[in-house]
C-alpha cells in the first residue's frame, strides 16, 4: 500500500503540537501507513519538548529540528526533502487547515491527480483588512504572471511524489511553493474547505513577514515590475520632450515667458520620484540575485528524531548539516 507523507513546520505551538497529532492522527490511519514529518523551525518555547513526548508514543512520527528559524518556506522545504511517501501533504500546525479534509485530498490524488490544493471558501478569524489585501494580491499575481497559480489556495495541499523531487531540483533561496507547485504543471486540482480560526497562540505572519512573503512571490514568478519600470520612464522621457518643446516654444515664439521656480521644482521632485521608485523595484531583483550567487544553504539541521531509518533530509542544493 502506498506511503502518505504529511509535513508540518512547527514555530511556537507548545498548546498545540498534542491537539494536532491527535486530530490528525485520527483522520489519517485509516488511509494506511503514514509517516508525519514535524519540522521544528527554531521555536523557543516548549514545543520540542511536547514533539519528543508525540514522537514517543508515536512510532510513525518522525522530527527534524532547524538550527534556527529559517521561515516557514524553507521548513516546508526540510520536510518535504525529507520525505519517503508516495504522496506527501503538507500542513500548517496550528490547526486552521483541518486534517479531517486530508482524506479528501488523498481521494483525488487515487483519481490521477498530481497536486491536489485545499480552496480556502470561507476564512474564520480573520479581519476584513486581512481578507481584502489576500484576495487582491493572489489576483494581482494572476495577472502579473503566466503561471497560473489557483486563488485562496495556500500552502495545504497533497503532492505526488514525482512533484516532491521536481520541487527539490529547484534550488531558488525566495521560495513561494504556491507557485513553484504550480510551475511545475502535471495534472492539478481544487477541493474547498472552511479554514478555521486559530485554535490557540499567535500568528506567526505579521504583516512585517506577509509584505516580505508578497515580495518573494512577486520577484520569483514575475518580471511585470520590471517592464512597468521600463514603460513609466518612456512615458517620462516622451513628457520630458513634450515639456522641453513648450518651454521652447513659449521662449522664442509667444515670447510669455514668466521666471518662476514653480514649474522646476515640479519636474524635478517628479523625475526624482520615478527614479527612486525604480531603482528600488530594480534593487529587490538584484538582492535576490545576490542572495542566489551566495549559495549558502537554504536550512540546517540540527537534529532528526524518530523511529525507524529516517531519511535525512536531502543536502545539495538547498541545505546542509550544522557544523
Amino acid at each position: 500500500m502506498p506511503l502518505l507523507s504529511i509535513v508540518a513546520p512547527v514555530h511556537n505551538e507548545e498548546a498545540l503540537v498534542a491537539a494536532f497529532h491527535a486530530r490528525l492522527r485520527a483522520a489519517v490511519e485509516p488511509l494506511g501507513p503514514y509517516e508525519l514529518v514535524l519540522v521544528d523551525d527554531g521555536s523557543t518555547d516548549g514545543s520540542w519538548q511536547r514533539m519528543l513526548d508525540v514522537a514517543a508514543a508515536d512510532p510513525s512520527v518522525r522530527l527534524i529540528r532547524l538550527s534556527r528559524n529559517f521561515g516557514h518556506q524553507p521548513a516546508l522545504t526540510a520536510g518535504l526533502d525529507a520525505t519517503r511517501g508516495d504522496a506527501v501533504v503538507t500542513i500548517d500546525s496550528d490547526l486552521q487547515d483541518p486534517p479531517e479534509l486530508i482524506p479528501d485530498l488523498v481521494r483525488r490524488w487515487r483519481e490521477g491527480y498530481d497536486v491536489v490544493y485545499a480552496v480556502r471558501a470561507e476564512r474564520e478569524g480573520e479581519s476584513a483588512v486581512k481578507l481584502a489585501t489576500a484576495s487582491l494580491f493572489y489576483r494581482l499575481l494572476r495577472r502579473m504572471t503566466t503561471t497560473e497559480i489557483p486563488a485562496d489556495a495556500g500552502d495545504f495541499r497533497l503532492l505526488s511524489r514525482r512533484v516532491v523531487d521536481a520541487l527539490a531540483r529547484m534550488p531558488e533561496r525566495a521560495r513561494f511553493l504556491r507557485g513553484m507547485t504550480s510551475w511545475v504543471g502535471y495534472r492539478q486540482t481544487g477541493v474547498p474547505y472552511r479554514r478555521e480560526a486559530r485554535a490557540a497562540g499567535e500568528t506567526k505572519f505579521p504583516m512585517r513577514k506577509m509584505v516580505r512573503f508578497a515580495l518573494d512571490a512577486v520577484t520569483s514568478f514575475s518580471t511585470v515590475p520590471i517592464r512597468l519600470v521600463t514603460g513609466l520612464g518612456f512615458l517620462m522621457v516622451l513628457f520630458c520632450v513634450g515639456y522641453l518643446a513648450y518651454t521652447l516654444y513659449a521662449k522664442f515664439a509667444s515670447h510669455s515667458t514668466v521666471p518662476g521656480w514653480t514649474s522646476v521644482i515640479i519636474v524635478v521632485l517628479l523625475l526624482g520620484g520615478v527614479q527612486l521608485l525604480s531603482l528600488g523595484i530594480i534593487g529587490q531583483y538584484v538582492a535576490r540575485i545576490f542572495d542566489e550567487a551566495k549559495q549558502r544553504p537554504l536550512y540546517l539541521v540540527d537534529e532528526v528524531v524518530g523511529a525507524g531509518t529516517p531519511r535525512e533530509p536531502t543536502q545539495p542544493p538547498s541545505a546542509a548539516p550544522a557544523p
